[in-house]
């Protein structure tokens, strides 16, 4: 894995690079670039939307650098939507961190008991919905401060939403920053921490072999509970990489895993058996199908809010699938056991389908 930028060169380059590098994380560089995606994307929609005449401009302070006097002027003017792209997006940096750590806090309740400071203040447990939720709500009252329609303002994010979720995604995969799925037996990890072909009775073995680790990982007890954790077997056929089925992400940020041997700097883990890459994967569905399936409709959309609600049904129908392979706490209902992400991802569908539905009716009746 690349959890920083000495790491990432040096994969490219194959050649020892200084350690300063590290300062620069790849994680934060594609999340980054998702904000930059998504800026660009949703400016682009505004401007389409202004030139409809559905957004207008509003008057406000506007600040400018006199040319003669190169000093900065503060007079009144009119503002468009689309120049408050920017600041749209910081309330949703803000607002998606705090709101993704709140959530996650509740995902990971005991954790967090018992040493919330390091939870909090973690690169790792970053809970999307929580993001997403928090920030929906205080873009709802900047929007009504600047007269922004929020229905369209809901429009212009959706595709940029899923091509940022999915940039973000890259940088969850390639910094191994914990956000994968539950083993995949068919791979293992040997003494360098190269990726090996298994048996069947491999898991079993590993489990005997790194007890302690496994016990902490699975957050169980005792061995008999450990033997119950949730794996599959899956090699990959001959037509597909083995690390797509099976990453056991080498090197990765949060030092996971057991150490390989003679390894020599700031991350030397190695999950002993692999997981299922859910984060590539759902960078792969992201960008490659959901944003392009978004942008192509985008414009067949004319009753405001509906191609959010489109968003919201794909987002959610992507998200409760991958759950199915993902390592998450599960709430014990009795006769279920949802995740988090499984129950607030149900809700999302239903409120998508319930905008295409009963707002479309809502329109036809006023009209």
């Amino acid at each position: 894995m690349y959890p920083d930028f000495q790491y990432l060169l040096e994969g490219i380059l194959h050649y020892p690079m200084p350690e300063w590098l590290g300062i620069f994380k790849t994680f934060g560089f594609l999340m980054a670039l998702a904000f930059i995606a998504g800026l660009m994307v949703m400016g682009r929609e505004m401007k389409r939307y202004e030139k409809l005449g559905i957004l207008q401009p509003v008057e406000d302070d506007v600040e400018y650098i006199n040319k003669e006097t190169g000093k900065k002027v503060k007079t009144r003017g009119l503002v468009y939507p689309h120049e408050r792209v920017s600041t749209i997006l910081m309330i949703a940096a803000i607002g998606g961190l705090v709101g993704a750590k709140i959530f996650n806090a509740l995902e990971t309740w005991e954790s967090f008991i018992q040493d919330p400071i390091d939870s909090l203040f973690s690169r790792s447990g970053l809970t999307f919905y929580g993001g997403l939720i928090l920030a929906t709500t205080l873009l709802y009252f900047y929007a009504k401060k600047y007269k922004i329609p929020f229905a369209t303002l809901c429009d212009t994010a959706a595709p940029a939403l899923i091509l940022a979720y999915g940039i973000g995604r890259l940088g969850c995969h390639f910094s191994g920053d914990g956000d994968w799925g539950i083993f995949n037996s068919a791979y293992i990890s040997d003494a360098a921490g190269n990726l090996t072909a298994a048996s069947k009775d491999s898991f079993q073995q590993m489990l005997q072999t790194f007890p302690e680790w496994f016990m902490r990982y699975g957050d169980v007890k005792n061995m008999h509970e450990l033997a119950a954790i949730p794996h599959g077997f899956t090699p990959a056929p001959s037509w597909l990489p083995d690390w797509f089925l099976g990453m056991n992400y080498a090197d990765n940020v949060n030092n996971e895993g057991v150490m390989i041997a003679d390894c020599v700097g700031n991350y030397c883990a190695v999950l002993p058996v692999s997981v299922y890459p859910t984060a590539l994967y759902e960078a792969i569905v992201c960008i490659g199908l959901l944003f392009p399936f978004l942008w192509r409709i985008r414009k067949r959309f004319t009753t405001p809010l509906h191609l959010f609600g489109a968003y919201l049904i794909v987002n959610g129908l992507e998200r409760f699938t991958i759950e199915k392979i993902r390592v998450n706490y599960k709430y014990d209902w009795g006769f279920i056991q949802p995740t988090q992400a499984e129950i607030i991802s149900t809700c999302l569908i239903l409120i998508g389908v319930g905008i295409l539905l009963f707002v479309k009716k809502k329109a036809a009746a006023v009209a």
